[in-house]
């Protein structure tokens, strides 16, 4: 016996998912604001430190649009086994996406550094 999710609670859960992500997208509007506030000041960053904070914040981004997509997704599932499925390919992806994500911020940490 299969278990039916409600029209109601689906359209809820949908406006919930659309109302965190435009949040979401304000906020991150709100910190690359500030974060180019912060190369007005008298006391510039260093050009590494400005490359690790712009690719960490596009990483934070990129990560949290991933899990608002599967929250879209989610609530358009129609069974257990398709949320489980989602759920396995979303691991699968992020896991790749985050060891990739790792290595290039090894790389900008590594670009600066003496050679010898």
């Amino acid at each position: 016996m299969a278990y039916e999710v409600p029209s109601e609670m689906r359209d809820f859960a949908e406006k919930s998912v659309d109302q965190a992500r435009k949040a979401f997208e304000g906020f991150i509007g709100a910190a690359q604001k500030a974060a180019g506030a912060m190369e007005a000041t008298p006391f510039p960053l260093p050009v590494q430190m400005k490359d690790m904070g712009a690719k960490a914040m596009s990483f934070a981004e990129t990560n949290v649009k991933a899990a608002f997509d599967l929250a879209q997704k989610l609530v358009h599932a129609k069974d257990i086994q398709e949320v489980l499925t989602l759920q396995s390919d979303y691991v699968r992806t992020q896991m790749v996406a985050i060891q990739e994500q790792a290595r290039e911020l090894g790389a900008v940490a590594r670009s600066d550094l003496p050679r010898r």
